[in-house]
């Protein structure tokens, strides 16, 4: 048994492991126990895990298998990351459709989680552009899902969390773009209301939109922060040019409780929001420090310790849920250095599962100090349940049954797509509740 864990190291969880090699030479019938793909473990809490089960690891799929650069239609295996993609097609003027806050994850989870991205008010999630997919299930079969064929298995599979089968390869559609680097315009907000002020105005005009928020902010300061908005620029700056490769930086031991202290959060947010001077800054920069800041220091987790972190992210309908969660964050006194809002757009996603729906997301990294961490998630997840909104199963590792129902009105639709022989941590935590709501249903 192997001991792995997902990036926010918590929970801890040990696994047989079975290393993919070739996609014509899998075979699941003879694996022990429940299995679950496992590319490069970015999940932030036990969707990606399967305690006492085996993992079957992907990242051995990593071959490119046809690129159309008269039409950006690209097929790769699963196990390809998204780095790899950028690294052969940025040159060829093409970029992704979607992508998360890192590039290290493959294209597996990037479907499994259907991830989203600064552009989803303009362009949805990254299943959107999923053209097809090979789906090996535990009776053998291999099927070619797409809108028009196996379309019950598409749909269950874009953000089904892994639990449909094991994606081989997949179909997805790149975005032309002039340039790699990216025209920036970062504004400073004084308060929430500045927030949506600003929001509004950039959504028109601006294909990528975030803000970053200090969360120790409180009374007319609540939701203080910085907006960043950015286009692709329209060709490259004279003389510069992107460079690809492995981050130079690395955390290499576990920080410190005292790293993790109420004063380090409140000086960190104070040194991010005063040093820009100007309301208003504009550059023109490489794509890599806009879409993947963290990127750049390796193992960056640490950061909070041994316990790990616990990321909470939820998408509400109402800035007044927001505002609501913002208030008790703050009261809480447990800060959190990565506070992000944004708005998600109306496109939907074909994914039964998928996280995104119109309304505000708000995603918060807070150090796990234990039974306080824990209840005030808890806290939260009250809030989010009365507002009508849903959790993010690729960020949570103790989200409730009945949460995890509420969250996913399409859950009774999944169910039956879901192969016997495949299952996670995550799922077998929150089952119940899915079982129960499909019982009523049925």
């Amino acid at each position: 048994m192997a001991s792995i864990e997902s990036w926010g190291r918590f929970p801890r969880a040990e696994h047989r492991t079975v290393s993919l090699a070739w996609r014509d030479q899998i075979g699941l019938a003879d694996l022990e126990g429940p299995v679950l793909a496992h590319g490069m473990g970015r999940s932030y809490g036990d969707s990606c895990l399967n305690d006492g089960g085996t993992l079957l690891l992907t990242r051995g799929l990593d071959r490119f298998l046809e690129f159309d650069d008269s039409t950006g239609i690209l097929r790769c295996e699963a196990g390809v990351t998204l780095a790899e993609i950028l690294e052969i097609v940025v040159p060829k003027g093409f970029f992704l459709p979607v992508t998360p806050g890192t590039k290290f994850v493959t294209v597996g989870g990037a479907i499994a989680n259907d991830v989203h991205g600064k552009n989803h008010h303009a362009d949805g999630t990254f299943g959107r552009f999923v053209r097809r997919f090979e789906l090996l299930t535990s009776d053998g079969k291999r099927r070619i899902c797409s809108p028009e064929e196996n379309e019950g298995h598409f749909r269950a599979t874009i953000g089904g969390l892994g639990l449909t089968g094991l994606i081989t390869w997949a179909e997805i559609q790149l975005r032309r773009v002039p340039s790699p680097f990216i025209v920036q315009e970062s504004l400073k907000m004084r308060s929430l209301d500045d927030f949506f002020r600003i929001n509004e105005a950039s959504e028109k005009d601006w294909q990528y939109t975030v803000a970053w928020i200090d969360v120790l902010a409180r009374g007319r300061r609540l939701g203080r922060g910085i907006y960043f908005r950015g286009n692709h620029a329209e060709k490259s700056p004279p003389g510069r040019r992107i460079s690809f490769g492995e981050p130079r930086l690395r955390v290499p031991v576990d920080a410190p409780n005292f790293v993790l202290s109420e004063l380090s959060v409140r000086l960190f947010n104070f040194a991010v929001y005063h040093r820009q001077l100007r309301p208003v800054r504009r550059a023109t920069i490489p794509y890599e420090p806009f879409f993947y800041p963290l990127d750049a220091v390796a193992n960056w987790n640490r950061i909070y310790g041994r316990r790990g972190l616990l990321q909470w992210q939820c998408v509400v309908p109402d800035p007044e849920t927001v505002v609501r969660i913002l208030e008790v964050v703050s009261r809480a006194r447990q800060g959190s250095f990565l506070v992000v809002l944004k708005t998600f757009g109306k496109l939907r996603s074909p994914g039964m599962l998928s996280f995104p729906r119109p309304g505000l997301t708000l995603a918060l990294d807070f150090p796990h100090l234990g039974e306080a961490t824990l209840s005030l998630l808890d806290r939260l997840d009250a809030l989010v349940a009365d507002g009508g909104g849903a959790l993010y199963p690729a960020k949570d590792a103790r989200m409730s049954p009945e949460m995890f129902a509420l969250s996913f009105p399409e859950l009774p639709s999944f169910l039956p797509y879901v192969d016997p022989r495949f299952s996670s941590s995550f799922w077998r935590r929150v089952r119940p509740a899915a079982d129960e709501r499909h019982a009523r249903t049925a």
